[in-house]
């Protein structure tokens, strides 16, 4: 394989982990986006000045967001393998590997979304609440659309940081672009696929980027 031309190692080998990686990325985000905003919206509606303030529902909601947080990606994908066999009937290969992605990355948008919410103004609240607005109309109609800026530029950050974890989920049999740089770049000895494999990875994160911010500046 060493004798493979840079466009052989591009196309029969990154490629394919590339493809696979921007797989398990896209479904894991979109699952983990759609679990965080409900999560925030339950956090926004049980705070001490929400809707309906439940300080029980809201701190242990907000212990298990916290305790999910603080555990490293490789150890929680460990202790969520008999939940990922049960759920998807393997605990190794990408449909596997979506299992903990999702589940790492949904508190991080919790709190994205959560933060995005508390910076409405209060007043706007306060006006839709005058005029006889029910609560989902208050927050699907006033809040979500001021905090959709802040969503934005989160969501980039947890997609960027997202990608590093597929990568960590390569590395022990998700396959992707973590299973190329180990398996045919740092095992084999081979520093040019390694080499390929971060600068792929580099353009995908600027590429993440640089979306995120044209979104941001045209929403805000």
């Amino acid at each position: 394989m060493r004798n493979w031309s840079l466009m052989q190692m591009s196309t029969d080998i990154v490629w394919p982990a590339l493809l696979a990686t921007l797989k398990m990325l896209s479904i894991s985000a979109i699952l983990a986006c759609i679990i965080g905003f409900f999560l925030s919206v339950i956090l926004i509606i049980t705070a001490e000045r929400g809707f309906k303030p439940n300080r029980m529902i809201h701190s242990s909601l907000s212990f298990v967001i916290n305790l999910i947080r603080s555990l490293p990606f490789l150890i929680l994908m460990v202790c969520l393998i008999p939940f990922t066999r049960m759920l998807v009937g393997s605990s190794v290969g990408q449909t596997a590997a979506i299992v903990p992605l999702t589940i790492v990355a949904a508190p991080f948008f919790a709190r994205v979304f959560e933060g995005g919410f508390n910076e409405v103004d209060f007043s706007l609240v306060e006006a839709a609440q005058s005029f006889g607005a029910s609560k989902v109309q208050i927050i699907f109609l006033v809040m979500l659309p001021e905090a959709i800026p802040a969503f934005v530029a989160g969501v980039c950050l947890g997609v960027i940081s997202l990608l590093g974890e597929t990568t960590m989920a390569g590395a022990i049999g998700a396959g992707g672009l973590g299973a190329v740089a180990i398996t045919y770049g740092y095992q084999n000895f081979n520093d040019r696929i390694m080499y390929l494999t971060v600068v792929v990875l580099i353009i995908l994160v600027q590429i993440i980027q640089f979306i995120g911010d044209f979104l941001y500046n045209k929403l805000k």
